[in-house]
């Protein structure tokens, strides 16, 4: 199986993020829902993981515009 856009259905894409994230509603105050939200481009089909991934890793190295620390898990702007 693929990961890319053109090779999976959303179905499969949900089910990736959700393999790759682990439980999004763990117990841990929902610090996975901004992840589940970071990766929804992706399962839309709008943006494949690696430019989000490529996107997040730019605003983390820069601090321009990236996720604030809120409890267990980030808010992403």
């Amino acid at each position: 199986m693929g990961y890319l856009i053109s090779e999976t259905t959303r179905e499969e894409r949900e089910r990736i993020v959700e393999e790759s994230i682990g439980n999004i509603n763990g117990a841990c105050d929902g610090c996975m829902a901004g992840l589940a939200e970071m990766y929804q481009e992706y399962i839309d089909g709008k943006k494949e993981i690696r430019e989000i991934n490529m996107e997040f890793r730019a605003r983390y190295e820069s601090g321009i515009d990236g996720p604030e620390r809120e409890g267990c898990g980030y808010e992403i702007r």
